[in-house]
Parts: C-alpha cells; sequence; structure tokens
C-alpha cells in the first residue's frame, strides 16, 4: 500500500476495497517502524487520525458525500496551526504551545477529508536549508541516512520520501520546498504568492512565504491544490477567485511551447547536474517544446537581496515572542527588560538569533537606505527580468539545486549554506510559482531535481509541463531503497 499515491488510496477507500481506518493504521505502523530512522516527524497524531478514520467510514457507509482528499494520510510541517495541537516551529520557545485556532489549510484539508497523522520536522522558525537547526533533533535522507533531506521543509519532505505519508504540506520562504524535494525526489510546489492562505502559518518572511505540496506523483500536487489554493478572508494578501481545475489541466498538451533557460546561470553547479539538466531539456524538445536562452542574470543577486529582505521581517515577525504573551519564560529575569532578553536568549537558536539580529541591523535608524530599501529596488528589478522573460517564453527551466544532497554536519560556513538556494530564492522575490521534479540520480545514487517555474497565475501551467515530463520518463517512481519495504 505505501507505493500508493494519495489519489490510488482515496479511489480504494471509494470503491470500499480498503477501509479509511485500514489506511490510517497501515501508516501508523510504517511510522512506528522507520520514523527512529529518519527523525522526521516531532508529533505523530494517532489517536486523532484513527478517530477521523473511523468516522469518515462511517460516512462512506452513509453514502454522504466524501471530499477530494478523502481517506488520504496527510502529514504539515509543524509551523502551521491545529487547534489543540502543539505547534513548535521546532523550537525551544514554543515547545509547550499549543494552537488555539486551525490555519486555513487544516481547516480545508480536514472539510475535504483528508486525515492529518503528523507534523513535521523543521529549521527552527523555518530559517534554514538542512533541517540541522531544529532544536529538538535532525532529520536524515532517506536516500542515504548520512546525508541531509534538505530545508527548512526537510521533515515534510523526508516523510513522504520514507512512504510515511504519500502527501505533505511545507513552506517555502526562499526555496524550502523545492530544494528538499530535488534531494528526496520528490516533486515539491511553490504556488503563486497569495494562491494557498498563510493564515495560521507561523510567520517568517510575510512577504516571501508562501504552503506549498510535496508527493511522489503530479496528480497528488495537483490533487493538493485544488484543495487548499482559494481566497481566503483571514489572509489579506489572499488572491481573490484563485481556484483552478488542475487536475484538468494536466493532460493538455505542451507541443509548441517555448521553454526559456538561462544557460550563464549554469557555470557554477555540479558537473553532474549540470548534464543531468541538459538531458531533461532533451526530454522536453521531444515533446515538441521549443527552448530559448533568456537573460536572469540578476539572479545572481538574489541571495543579499533575500537576506535583507527576509532577515528584516523576521526581525518584525518574532518581535512578538516576548515570553509574556506565550512561549517560555526565563525563570531568572527579574525585569521586563530581562524577561525579553532572558527568554529570547533561551528559546531561540543560534542562526534565528543571527537572523534576527541581521534584520533588527538593516531595519536600524541609518541602514534602511543603505542596506533595506536598496534590496527592495534590486527586487523590483528582478520581477521586471521574469516579466521580460515570460514576454518570449512559457515557462522557465533553472536546477533546482547547485549541489546533490550533502552529509550533515559538512557544511558550517554560512554563506555557502545560504548559497544553496541561489535558484529558488528569485521565485519568491518575484511571487512566481515554481515545482522541482525529479530529473535523475547522481553516481552517488543521490536524487537530482530540476525546478519549473511560470508566470504570476499560472500555476496549472507549471504542473502540466511537470506532467508532461513525468509521462516521458520515470526518475519519479524510483523509491528509497532503505524503506521500500513493508513494516515488521
Amino acid at each position: 500500500m505505501y507505493k500508493k499515491t494519495g489519489k490510488e488510496l482515496n479511489s480504494l477507500f471509494l470503491q470500499k476495497q480498503i477501509s479509511a481506518e485500514e489506511i490510517v493504521a497501515y501508516f501508523i505502523k510504517r511510522i512506528h517502524a522507520f520514523e527512529p530512522s529518519i527523525q522526521s516527524l516531532l508529533s505523530t497524531l494517532e489517536s486523532r487520525a484513527l478517530e477521523k478514520a473511523r468516522a469518515l467510514d462511517l460516512k462512506l457507509s452513509q453514502n454522504k458525500p466524501i471530499g477530494k482528499l478523502g481517506a488520504i494520510p496527510i502529514i504539515l510541517k509543524d509551523n502551521m496551526h491545529m487547534k489543540g495541537e502543539k505547534t513548535t516551529c521546532a523550537s525551544q520557545f514554543l515547545k509547550n504551545y499549543e494552537a488555539p485556532f486551525d490555519a486555513t489549510v487544516t481547516t480545508l484539508i480536514e472539510e475535504a477529508d483528508g486525515i492529518i497523522i503528523g507534523k513535521a520536522n523543521m529549521d527552527e522558525f523555518a530559517m534554514g536549508s538542512s533541517t540541522e537547526n531544529s532544536s529538538f533533533k535532525k532529520s536524515y535522507n532517506p536516500w542515504n541516512l548520512d546525508y541531509t533531506p534538505g530545508g527548512s521543509s526537510g521533515g515534510s519532505a523526508a516523510a513522504v520520501a520514507a512512504m510515511l505519508a504519500p502527501i505533505s504540506l511545507g513552506s517555502d520562504t526562499g526555496g524550502s520546498i523545492r530544494q528538499p524535494a530535488a534531494f528526496c525526489n520528490l516533486y515539491g510546489f511553490k504556488p503563486t504568492y497569495g494562491r494557498v492562505s498563510r493564515f495560521g502559518l507561523v510567520a517568517f518572511g510575510s512577504s516571501l512565504d508562501q504552503i506549498g505540496p510535496f508527493a511522489r506523483s503530479i496528480e497528488d500536487i495537483a490533487l493538493m491544490q485544488e484543495v487548499i489554493g482559494g481566497h481566503c478572508p483571514y489572509d489579506s494578501t489572499s488572491i481573490p477567485n484563485s481556484k483552478e481545475p488542475y487536475l484538468n489541466e494536466l493532460e493538455t498538451s505542451i507541443q509548441g511551447k517555448v521553454l526559456g533557460v538561462p544557460f550563464s546561470l549554469l557555470e557554477n553547479i555540479d558537473e553532474e547536474i549540470k548534464n543531468l539538466f541538459l538531458d531533461a531539456l532533451e526530454v522536453y524538445k521531444s515533446l515538441g517544446v521549443k527552448i530559448v536562452e533568456i537573460n536572469l542574470d540578476l539572479i545572481k543577486y538574489s541571495i543579499p537581496t533575500y537576506y535583507i529582505l527576509a532577515t528584516a521581517e523576521a526581525s518584525t515577525n518574532l518581535a512578538r515572542f516576548d515570553g509574556i504573551r506565550y512561549g517560555i519564560r526565563s525563570p531568572e529575569a527579574k525585569t521586563l527588560e530581562e524577561i525579553y532578553e532572558y527568554s529570547r536568549g533561551l528559546g531561540f537558536g543560534p542562526e534565528v538569533k543571527q537572523r534576527i539580529l541581521l534584520g533588527t541591523y538593516v531595519l536600524s535608524a541609518g541602514y534602511q537606505d543603505a542596506y533595506y530599501k536598496k534590496a527592495q529596488k534590486v527586487r523590483s528589478l528582478i520581477i521586471r527580468d521574469y516579466k521580460h522573460a515570460f514576454e518570449h517564453s512559457d515557462m522557465i527551466a533553472l536546477p533546482a539545486t547547485p549541489t546533490t544532497s550533502f552529509k550533515l554536519g559538512s557544511i558550517q560556513d554560512p554563506l555557502k549554506m545560504y548559497m544553496q538556494d541561489i535558484y529558488t530564492i528569485s521565485a519568491n522575490l518575484a511571487g512566481v510559482p515554481a515545482l522541482t521534479l525529479p530529473i535523475g540520480f547522481s553516481a552517488s545514487h543521490l536524487p537530482v531535481g530540476m525546478q519549473l517555474q511560470g508566470p504570476l497565475l499560472k500555476d496549472a501551467r507549471v504542473l502540466r509541463f511537470a506532467n508532461h515530463f513525468a509521462k516521458a520518463t520515470n526518475f519519479h517512481q524510483k523509491l528509497a531503497p532503505l524503506f521500500d519495504k513493508e513494516a515488521s
């Protein structure tokens, strides 16, 4: 059953070939068997999931309408709220915090009869590229347990790659869905900014954050997007009337379409990744897609631009964690100032502190013009370059990452770690939809991903391009060997 996609499990359930309770019990058994090896989850919602499954079985037996996600097990990144369950953001600051309300995505999933079975590990407050910044534990890549699953949504990716659930949700501020998807041989989708509600998502960079799905099939990505992609009155950045029939458009031909490639940006990546990327372009050529060169040279400035804007927004967003309203409070604090200082010192990890300090600095008097306002201008130029590129192409293709997954602990230089997102950050700065898809494996059997980026609001087009590639290849069908077995 673990090889089934979410859509296939839903079909078996609707045909009454298997019950929702059996599906949930099966995946909980896999979690008990394999989770200790990959450390992908911070909580397992066993009793809640089984209760939901039994209610769903009763609903089906009474011939009541079943939602699109009926009986599909789903995992949430632990920065999305579920009422009455912990939302820790993998931080000591929130280790005992219980969410007082549901995130919009949680509500939509449960209304569509999806069954949330766990909350995934992550880099603390979504700040990192390897899940090594979690304050609770490191997560491991199911393809090689010495390697990282990526970050910050590494737990969400590792769980799906180990077949602990067919679908999970992550959040993507600068590549935190797409980079882990590349490292774990998955599809990972960052929708157009505003397509999916951020209500109930603990904010990192509010103008950059976007929730999106991981899955082993494009159909599951499309199915999840049909459920969670829509207007939300609780999110002021939510796009009105933004639902799309993703599944219906997957088979529409891409013959004659134009794929833009910024070849000048391929110089500083691993040779294996470059060769697999060029092979993937040949697949698109065989599908009747025209390849043209485009200019996106300003992407080289996306890292410094991002780390000014994102940290500035993080500094503002994390100011609410003061040791008074919620979260931990230092027992040593005697004055109000000490409550702030000691509680934050105790609750935040090194990477979070580093980014808060940087963000506070670029927003401070005398430095806003030199850093923050200049970064906003560069962001505008990057958006302009994307508009020009899409005047000459229907889709943009880029590598997802400059390297394959790396060994845990092997990158100590922060700048080298930040460069992991060199190809993904620009999509967040421009707000465009972007997806990572599997395109092969390195000589050391580590997955390699490619990235597709589409024009604003053309999310369905991105999935369509990926679907045609998937039908012409079989890379996405290969499973992590260590977990390609039944739970004992």
